[in-house]
């Protein structure tokens, strides 16, 4: 067998896996195992891009896994020790969070009453949501590793050079916050806040830091066993200091941090991990996608039209590129997957195998592509006849495809459910139907003459590769087209969708009509024209 040169790979995730595999040529990590970390802040409800992070870190541990036989870990770490600093616009009880604003995320009660805490209720839909992918992590909870004392040693280590981390941070902040920052911040014996308080005094030889409680009193408390946390940007460094992180990936908002992580593992006895910058996600007004104003799609949202690998494939193509990330990209991103699917299937090249997009969604072992039928075709389907279930569309799909089945066919069956709902929720409330001009009415005429004439029934049945009478349909559409001199082919096409969808795009009529029928496209036209 040829042993593969994996460096020729061009997916950004075999890159990555690529130049991982090089900081350990020489030797395997101490710790026996090459570890990656995602980060969460359950200060909002999960979204997207969340799942997206632990998708694509995944994504880089699969092609890892074919470079590499060091054993790997993926860590998904909860900040859930942050202090609570506003109430977000889509939680209820709104009054109960407020009362508790400042306590760390799991002494904040749950305003859905199902958990302990607030931070224990995110924590779960995080899981949740993770576990229904599939994905294999272990779980970590900024709460109780810092209770643990597993952070101990090294938070020890950022207070022995406590001055050292000063000086990195205090450059990057303003003159009044320069007056009362510290990297530690103390979590109240009295009011359970997390302060942002004034260190008078740090006790390296005690393991302890002097500060200044909210009434100005001064209180000493140990920096270790979860009495204290860490600033934001020191947490992240002294994080991969002491777990050991080999690889991480951040959105781009993080990227103007990322040196001083990386200067911050340093002084707490770390190695720098490899790090990853993607860009962020944005809604359907281009404005960055938000935990606590919960605007974009949520996981659930995108799950209700379309199946989970359309979800994988969208996180996996350009992740340095922004991209909006709302429903009306759905239906594009079903095509691209089970376009790729069928390119998979017929590739041999395996270097080109391990590029295609489906070999990382499915970790090296795609399904086989079932019938070619693409997803926006099932939604002009749906859109010209209305159906209440899937089985409305089956009677069409079973006609154009006599051997599909919903049992042999689940991928499809799945798609037909996914149109019905699509069509329903966002097809259907904005279809708008205009009257024929009369040159369009003409022509709309002649080809309703031409589906009911011997030419298309010969055209139907004289090959039974649908392709055939589909491509002979679609050459009819344009001959039509161009005898009733449309200035521009594309207005015929525009009052085909426009008259009989009801939108201004659709699909290749002649795959279309295939599809719904030579009889039925007939009588749609003699409908719109009054006859």
């Amino acid at each position: 067998m040829t042993k593969i040169d994996f460096s020729q790979l061009k997916s950004w995730a075999f890159q990555e896996a690529v130049q991982l595999a090089k900081r350990f040529e020489n030797a395997p990590p101490a710790k026996g195992f090459v570890l990656f970390e995602t980060g969460y802040g359950p200060s909002g409800l999960p979204h997207i891009g969340t799942f997206g992070e632990v998708a694509r870190t995944t994504m880089v541990q699969n092609a890892f896994k074919q470079i590499s036989d060091i054993p790997i870990k993926l860590i998904c770490f909860s900040d859930d020790l942050d202090g609570l600093r506003k109430v977000p616009d889509n939680l209820p009880n709104q009054e109960l969070i407020a009362a508790n604003l400042g306590k760390p995320l799991t002494s904040v009660p749950d305003p859905f009453a199902t958990h302990n805490s607030f931070g224990d209720h995110m924590n779960a839909k995080l899981r949740s949501f993770l576990d229904h992918f599939g994905f294999n992590y272990e779980f970590k909870s900024s709460t109780a590793t810092y209770k643990s004392g597993e952070f101990d040693a090294t938070l020890l280590k950022i207070l022995e050079n406590y001055q050292q981390v000063m000086d990195l941070m205090l450059p990057t902040l303003g003159e009044e916050r320069q007056q009362s920052y510290s990297p530690f911040l103390p979590i109240s014996p009295r009011s359970g806040k997390v302060l942002l308080a004034k260190v008078v005094e740090t006790r390296p030889s005690k393991g302890t830091i002097v500060y200044e409680e909210e009434d100005g009193s001064l209180e000493e408390i140990a920096v270790t066993g979860g009495n204290c946390k860490l600033q934001w940007k020191p947490d992240m460094g002294m994080r991969w200091a002491a777990l050991g992180v080999d690889y991480e990936m951040y959105g781009k908002d993080h990227l103007s941090s990322a040196e001083l992580y990386s200067s911050i593992c340093k002084i707490a006895g770390g190695v720098v991990p490899q790090q990853y910058c993607y860009e962020l996600f944005l809604d359907e007004k281009g404005q960055k996608i938000s935990k606590s104003k919960g605007n974009g799609i949520t996981i659930d949202e995108w799950l209700r039209y379309a199946p989970q690998e359309s979800l994988s494939y969208y996180m996996f193509q350009s992740p340095r590129k922004a991209k909006r990330l709302y429903f009306d990209v759905i239906p594009q991103q079903v095509d691209d997957y089970l376009t790729f699917l069928e390119k998979y299937a017929k590739e041999h090249d395996e270097l080109k195998q391990y590029d295609n997009p489906v070999w990382h969604i499915h970790n090296g072992n795609p399904p086989l592509p079932e019938t070619g039928l693409k997803f926006s075709l099932l939604l002009n389907l749906a859109s010209v006849c209305n159906p209440h279930d899937k089985t409305v569309l089956w009677g069409f799909i079973s006609r154009y495809i006599p051997d599909a089945t919903p049992e042999n066919c689940p991928i499809l069956d799945k798609l037909a459910e996914y149109a019905v709902t699509y069509y329903h929720d966002f097809i259907k409330p904005a279809k708008k139907y205009r009257e024929p001009t009369e040159i369009e009415a003409k022509a709309l005429q002649e080809l309703h003459d031409y589906l009911l004439s011997d030419e298309a029934i010969i055209a139907q049945t004289a090959d039974e590769n649908s392709e055939g009478f589909a491509t002979a349909v679609q050459n009819k559409i344009y001959a039509i087209g161009k005898e009733h001199e449309f200035s521009d082919l594309k207005l015929w096409f525009g009052a085909l969708y426009e008259i009989l969808l009801g939108q201004t795009t659709g699909p290749r009529m002649g795959s279309f009509i295939e599809l719904y029928g030579r009889e039925a496209m007939a009588k749609l036209i003699a409908s719109k024209l009054g006859t």
